[in-house]
């Protein structure tokens, strides 16, 4: 399932769909920023 920019998706890790960086999320309030690699907002959760 894919998620986006601005989505609480829950803790854990994403990968960004576009250019494979990864990103953690340390708590279920935070939510998804711009990939910091390609600013690309398409991630995949991370298991």
């Amino acid at each position: 399932m894919p998620y986006t920019c601005g989505e609480k998706p829950g803790k854990g890790r994403y990968v960004c769909l576009h250019c494979g960086e990864d990103l953690y999320l340390d708590d279920d309030t935070d939510r998804l920023p711009p990939c910091s690699r390609c600013e690309r907002c398409d991630f995949r959760k991370a298991y």
